[in-house]
């Protein structure tokens, strides 16, 4: 289900899409052929991280990747993986220039990808930390990833944070905000998106919700529930006798 962006992006989406397979490994989570958005590259592979692909062995393949002209505009792929999140971990860096790891949770879908360079979430009270929030007052680049655990697929997004309080922003509040999820937004973010990749499956062990879970043994409890009224059928046919 493609909910949280506008329907007038699909078509962009989907030329972008057509184009431009992502990378994982050898392979995506999908199983194209690996291409890396050009400016993911330019972010994440510093002079000291190429030092290190240098020492190990793996600078060639990254440098042939690197030179893909690529826009690193989503398609539909990301915005349907997004859509599916129920969760993801952010990544800022405050004034002590420690990282910052946090989890966010929320309904499935509470990240939209508002059009393909930009995504949004509304962001609920917790603890009263701040710390992110403050964090991307004074610098406001962040990292994020999302994870679908069942299919060993990672998504990585480099962007910039726009914070807007929720009562300065009413109507992308109502945009974003699924009403039966019981939360108090306190403001919503908006992601400028700088880069983003996808990542290999190696070494992401498989979880599985509740849910998840349930909607894979209701099969089997369907034919459970057969059986036990055949035998009661049987049961009830030899009373008779």
């Amino acid at each position: 289900m493609r909910s949280g962006y506008a329907e007038k992006t699909t078509e962009k989406l989907c030329e972008n899409s057509a184009k431009t397979p992502r990378l994982c490994g050898e392979k995506n989570g999908f199983g194209n052929e690996a291409i890396m958005a050009k400016n993911f590259g330019e972010i994440a592979f510093t002079e000291s991280v190429k030092a290190e692909q240098e020492e190990y062995g793996s600078r060639r393949q990254y440098a042939r990747m690197e030179a893909v002209q690529e826009t690193g505009s989503l398609t539909f792929v990301e915005a349907d993986f997004i859509a599916e999140r129920d969760t993801f971990y952010m990544a800022t860096v405050g004034e002590t220039g420690f990282p910052y790891v946090q989890f966010r949770g929320g309904p499935k879908g509470f990240l939209h990808v508002l059009d393909e360079k930009t995504l949004a979430f509304a962001d609920f009270r917790g603890n009263r930390q701040y710390i992110s929030v403050g964090n991307l007052k004074q610098n406001n680049r962040a990292a994020l990833i999302l994870m679908d655990y069942v299919q060993r697929q990672r998504l990585k997004i480099y962007a910039r944070m726009e914070i807007k309080k929720a009562e300065d922003a009413p109507e992308l509040v109502a945009q974003l905000h699924n009403p039966a999820y019981q939360a108090k937004v306190e403001r919503v973010i908006i992601l400028h998106l700088e880069a983003f990749d996808w990542n290999c499956p190696q070494h992401i062990v498989q979880r599985f919700t509740l849910d998840e879970v349930a909607d894979m043994i209701q099969p089997f409890k369907e034919q459970v529930a057969k059986l036990e009224a055949e035998i009661q059928r049987l049961k009830d046919l030899r009373i008779e006798k």
